[in-house]
């Protein structure tokens, strides 16, 4: 595949300020994986960001800053409602020894995710279902557990909370609006055995984003997660 330049150029000028040692072949993956997506989004809704540099800022950057507060190396790593693969995919691709497992409810998107990765030489294992069904066979079974533009941060911990082992991390990566969402959440952390670890900010393109660490310091209680729609209409 031909690296599109315009997205290579962006991606090693926001590089620096996150992962500066990744490889040029690593670089080059992200990029492709970037095309991928683009050219993929032609024919099925994956995303409004289709312009390379955009891809490369918004998706390719947005994701690794997760790589940047957090050592993935040798660990698994869940990422929850991936969409078209953010950030879990960057994340596979930045950190080959980490054990990714995508998962999302919508079959077309997972069933692309599987024909696309082994295409590019990506790893990552690919999940059909909804987080808090998946959740039975998969408990307190992850060093850490990932989401991005899935839900506000009350309803987002629910679903992430009960895949981590204790002494594992939840992380949220957000926007402008998460230290709202942060204070919207004090008793689901204590609810759910969760503290907060950190909040890193990125310029990103501009705008304010923000990867939030949450520590797994106790089990999540067996209850948790409800229904998705009990999450949504009472929030812990």
């Amino acid at each position: 595949m031909q690296i599109d330049q315009e997205m290579k150029a962006a991606l090693l000028a926001g590089l620096p300020g996150f992962r500066p040692e990744l490889p040029e072949e690593t670089v080059n993956a992200l990029c492709a994986f970037g095309q991928a997506v683009i050219e993929q989004n032609k024919v099925m809704n994956l995303t409004a960001i289709t312009e390379p540099a955009q891809v490369a800022k918004l998706h390719l950057l947005d994701s690794l800053t997760l790589t940047a507060c957090l050592d993935l190396e040798g660990k698994r790593l869940i990422d929850v409602g991936c969409g078209a693969g953010f950030p879990g995919v960057p994340i596979a691709i930045a950190s080959p020894r980490t054990e990714v497992t995508l998962l999302d409810s919508l079959g077309k998107r997972v069933a692309w995710l599987e024909e696309i990765l082994p295409q590019l030489g990506i790893s990552a294992r690919c999940i059909t279902a909804r987080a808090e069904e998946a959740v039975a066979d998969r408990r307190e079974s992850y060093d850490a557990a990932s989401s991005r533009a899935v839900a506000r941060l009350n309803i987002l911990l629910e679903l992430l909370a009960p895949y981590v082992k204790v002494g594992g991390y939840v992380a949220a990566l957000k926007g402008a609006a998460a230290q709202e969402e942060l204070d919207e959440c004090k008793n689901a952390m204590k609810m759910l055995g969760l503290k907060l670890e950190s909040v890193t900010h990125f310029d990103v393109d501009g705008a304010d984003h923000a990867v939030i660490l949450l520590k797994k310091v106790s089990p999540t209680p067996a209850r948790y997660p409800r229904r998705y729609a009990k999450i949504k209409q009472s929030p812990l």
